[in-house]
């Protein structure tokens, strides 16, 4: 007897999976949102943090493995230096530095050093501007993860490298290692330009940034404490490369390059941000960048030289300040590791209580936002200018060198309430191009800076570095002048051309397809309508 139930079509079967599936995925995502109390920005916020620190770690473990990879040189074998400091490494005129010569292999000059130091910079600066456009193309969570996945492979592999190669390889290896991270900063301002509101910026990018400087303390300290003793230098390389992997995975699980992607925020909280962050709702992806604007911009070019000036203090106390300690204040490779945290940890701890000021007193109408970046970027600058030229004049005293370098360090935390925070300020639709645009000049100073001392302190005396530290001083002081004469704290007109329309006088052609009215006729229309004047 023939069956006479009718076969179901295969649509029907499908659409009967597809309500399953969905079914499952609301009640896998409702558990999740209700297990997950805190607010994901926060959440995105400390994996950030970790993001940061684990990106720091890897771009400065190599600043404390060098002083073990290689033979202690000078240009001179008989080179005697009257100011030197009595060193650690020398008790009952016994040195205790054979058991360390063992895996001291390399005989690489210092300004053979201060080039495989800064090559990482060079592929840092390469990725800035691919990185940022990739991340506002496509989002910022895969663009800045896989980068950053990529360095700690790198990393991880670098003793091989090293062995096999030289230093050449290594420089080489150095290189790949800066391309990963180079679209670290837009891609994460980017996230953060969507994901925080305006009066919540200060604080999240101190918290988000402050990993920097977790990054140099936890790297400073662990790699003293693995090449303590006379371990091998390699030890260093494995454990950040493996800390870096780990990172990824947490990355890829808990963040999302957008609010309204993130499968498991409370719908309370995407409310909120999509009410608060400042995005233009027309805005779109396939718009081209507004380089004529941009480029002509009196607010971006003062950010420049201000990043310029960050960078340049603060990639002389994050790659030489291990090498200062060690080779002129004569600290021991343990000491070293532990000491060169300090100024970080300072730094660290001073830069919340700078956010929280900020945003307060922003809040309360005690200063405007620009009022606010000019101060604490001119805190970041000048302090810090100050106090490593006074750490030089302290000689030999240890203890009055590294206070100087860890006040300076804590003031220049002021930095992430200035200068940093003010791109989301002028570009929230474009920051993860202006964050490229800026690190790829400012970076010019992470090549630079590590030959440059390379070649002003020769035989690494208290006094030729003394003079590294004053050229430090004016580079400092001079570019904080330019940003306080053209600092700005507004949304400029070229982050949203159909808001804002062009600027009187624009003469340079259009920033996007559309034919918008300049600034003046748009405000003018405006007008009209709000008076409803028929003469309009």
């Amino acid at each position: 007897m023939e069956n006479d139930e009718q076969p179901v079509p295969v649509q029907k079967l499908l659409e009967e999976e597809e309500v399953e599936y969905a079914k499952s995925e609301n009640t896998l995502t409702d558990t999740l949102r209700s297990c997950c109390f805190v607010p994901q920005r926060y959440i995105l916020s400390i994996t950030g943090l970790l993001g940061v620190c684990n990106a720091y770690t890897m771009r400065v473990c190599l600043n404390l493995a060098i002083t073990q990879m290689v033979t202690f040189n000078k240009t001179s074998n008989n080179y005697f230096d009257e100011n030197a400091c009595p060193s650690d490494n020398v008790i009952n005129n016994i040195t205790t530095f054979d058991i360390e010569k063992s895996y001291k292999t390399f005989d690489w000059d210092q300004s053979t050093q201060g080039l495989i130091l800064s090559g990482f910079y060079y592929g840092y600066a390469v990725t800035q501007v691919p990185g940022g456009y990739l991340a506002e193309r496509f989002g910022g969570k895969w663009i800045l993860g896989v980068g950053l996945l990529s360095t700690a492979i790198f990393t991880f592999l670098t003793p091989i490298v090293v062995n096999v190669g030289g230093a050449t390889w290594l420089f080489i290896l150095r290189f790949l290692q800066g391309m990963g991270e180079g679209p670290t900063m837009p891609g994460l301002m980017l996230i953060l330009a969507r994901w925080i509101p305006p009066q919540e910026r200060s604080l999240h990018v101190a918290l988000v940034f402050g990993g920097a400087q977790i990054g140099n303390i936890f790297g400073s300290f662990m790699s003293g404490i693995l090449l303590s003793n006379g371990r091998d230098w390699a030890y260093v390389f494995y454990f950040f490369g493996g800390f870096g992997i780990v990172w990824f995975i947490l990355w890829a699980l808990l963040c999302y390059s957008t609010p309204n992607t993130h499968p498991y925020i409370s719908k309370k909280e995407l409310e909120y941000l999509n009410n608060n962050v400042t995005i233009a709702e027309n805005h779109n992806a396939k718009d081209p960048v507004p380089w004529k604007g941009m480029l002509r911009s009196g607010p971006v070019w003062a950010l420049i030289f201000a990043a310029i000036g960050h960078d340049w203090g603060y990639y002389i106390m994050v790659t030489d300040l291990p090498k200062y300690s060690h080779d002129v204040l004569k600290f021991d490779i343990a000491t070293t590791g532990t000491l060169t945290a300090l100024p970080y940890i300072a730094m660290l701890v001073s830069s919340i209580p700078f956010g929280m000021i900020c945003d307060f007193c922003i809040k309360k109408g005690w200063h405007s936002v620009k009022t606010g970046r000019i101060i604490y970027t001119t805190i970041a600058a000048t302090g810090p200018a100050i106090c490593i030229v006074l750490a030089s004049y302290a000689g030999c005293d240890r203890i009055a060198a590294m206070v100087y370098f860890v006040l300076s360090m804590a003031l220049m935390a002021g930095f992430y309430s200035g200068m940093k925070v003010n791109v989301l300020d002028l570009a929230p639709n474009h920051t993860g191009t202006l964050t490229s645009l800026l690190n790829t000049i400012s970076t010019f100073a992470g090549m630079l800076l590590p030959y440059l001392i390379g070649l002003m302190t020769p035989n690494s005396t208290l006094v030729e570095w003394r003079g590294a530290f004053w050229v430090c001083f004016a580079v400092l002081v001079g570019t904080n002048v330019v940003y306080c004469i053209w600092a700005d704290g507004q949304q400029q007109w070229w982050d949203d051309v159909r808001q804002f329309g062009y600027p009187p006088n624009w003469k340079h052609g259009p920033i996007i397809k559309e034919n918008i009215p300049d600034k003046q006729e748009s405000e003018s229309e405006k007008l009209c309508q709000d008076q409803n004047d028929s003469k309009c």
